[in-house]
């Protein structure tokens, strides 16, 4: 059935309820429950039913279980190298060796590490944020900022990298559409790939200038003028219950209690990948391969509290508990995020945006458009594989039949899909970012949109001039 405009108000009530109320569990909840009270003919209590099924149905989803007993574990990670003095161990190496020295190093660490750890966009937030986190707050500087850094150098650094999912995700689509040379195509996308460009530019430049904007530069203030790296009213995407662990008493600090266990995380990346594709890390389960890295993560660092006594198995299974204890609410943010992804895919959402680009289709402005199209679509379901596979069947059939460049066409629906998965509240990214930085979700968000925006304003100027030229 062809839902039409209706389609489009569960994403964008859930969206703007959010940002507005801050109440983003209900928010997502009345999206999801909207949009089955209108795939269910208007009756309200044939939605409702509907709705809470189809958050069950979540689960159906192996992938979908994967991501979220992941976000579950990484706050036993947290809470167990904090426990261990890791966290302080780190913090005491950084001051003693002076390699760090002020607050723009601190931003450039972060920036450094995210751009470095490429290989999957989830981990590249985990690991950003985790290593940065506890310097931050030594130097004050925000969390809405770090989480900015965590989500820039995640999904706009991995589209540009090819020995990745998400370069092999592509390719594969393209395979799709009978592409002569698809990898060829890909890489001819990476330099015309301009919101991801533009975005990895912009956070270089405001982490290494910190001259803020917006909402930004408001809690920037906040953060270095009172101290307070997050907002009296914020909720942040973490329990305070893991931030606030302290090493247990009469315990040495040590930093290896910590760089061990993510240095262990980031390397079972690649070789998880390479397993679950069977010897292809191209083709790999980036959800499985995440889960794997952060449960191997976990073991190393209870067997270095075990060898060094410093934690009983007891409390390693309390420290475990607790952790994924206080990331409950991120577990049920997700599936309320996944819940609304799959309403919109029952509704067509993104294929009746897609459809409207039709009505306005000419050679020079095909780049733009599909750009707009692919955002609007990513940011309303929150979610850049999704729109990248409603998206390509369109572009490069269009790109073509009216003759204009392919790469372009399709760098601009990459360029698009990318700035959902970066920007909107219900994207996965986004979220494990508000988490990782331990900030409010909605804070997160509506300090970076003004930067997402900017970088969209100049992404479509390009796309128009290279339209043009191209």
């Amino acid at each position: 059935m062809n839902y039409g405009w209706l389609s489009v108000l569960p994403p964008l009530i859930a969206i703007v309820l959010a940002i507005k109320t801050r109440q983003v569990f209900v928010a997502l909840f009345f999206g999801i429950y909207l949009g089955w009270v209108i795939i269910s003919d208007w009756n309200p209590l044939a939605g409702a039913a509907a709705a809470v099924q189809a958050c069950i149905d979540v689960f159906a989803n192996a992938g979908n279980t994967r991501v979220i007993i992941f976000s579950a574990l990484v706050g036993a990670l947290i809470t167990l190298t904090q426990r261990t003095g890791g966290v302080e161990g780190f913090i005491s190496l950084i001051q003693k060796r002076n390699f760090i020295k002020s607050r723009r190093g601190v931003s450039l660490l972060a920036l450094i590490v995210g751009y470095l750890v490429f290989i999957e966009s989830s981990i590249s937030c985990l690991v950003t944020g985790t290593v940065s986190h506890p310097i931050f707050e030594k130097y004050k500087i925000s969390r809405e900022k770090l989480a900015y850094i965590c989500d820039t150098t995640s999904s706009p650094v991995c589209i540009l990298i090819p020995l990745n999912a998400w370069g092999a995700y592509v390719v594969s689509l393209l395979a799709k559409e009978n592409m002569n040379d698809p990898i060829s195509v890909f890489l001819n996308t990476i330099p015309l790939n301009f919101y991801a460009i533009v975005s990895v530019l912009l956070v270089g430049f405001i982490a290494f200038t910190f001259k803020d904007f917006g909402p930004m530069r408001k809690a920037e203030k906040r953060a270095f003028g009172e101290g307070k790296t997050i907002a009296d009213n914020a909720m942040p995407a973490i329990s305070n219950e893991v931030t606030s662990v302290t090493a247990k008493e009469n315990v040495k600090p040590k930093a290896r209690n910590m760089l061990l266990p993510i240095l262990v995380m980031v390397i079972m990346m690649p070789i998880s990948l390479l397993i679950t594709g069977n010897g292809n890390l191209t083709e790999g389960s980036g959800s499985t391969s995440v889960l794997w890295s952060v449960s191997t993560a976990i073991f190393v660092s209870a067997i270095m509290a075990r060898v060094q006594n410093i934690l009983s198995l007891q409390e390693i299974m309390e420290n475990i508990l607790k952790g994924m204890a206080g990331l409950m609410p991120l577990a049920i943010l997700m599936t309320f995020a996944f819940a609304i992804g799959d309403t919109c895919r029952t509704l067509g959402t993104g294929q009746y945006v897609a459809s409207l680009s039709n009505n306005f289709l000419h050679p020079a402005t095909i780049a733009p458009l599909l750009f707009l199209v692919s955002a609007f679509i990513s940011f309303s379901t929150g979610t850049s594989w999704g729109t990248f596979a409603i998206m390509i069947p369109i572009a490069v059939p269009t790109a073509l039949m009216i003759g204009v460049s392919v790469p372009l066409s399709v760098a601009a629906v990459l360029s698009g899909s990318v700035f959902g998965d970066h920007s909107s509240p219900i994207s996965d990214t986004t979220i494990v970012s508000s988490m990782a930085a331990a900030c409010d979700h909605i804070d997160h968000v509506k300090t970076q949109l003004p930067y997402a925006f900017t970088s969209g304003i100049i992404s479509i100027i390009l796309f128009t001039m290279f339209g043009f030229i191209l």
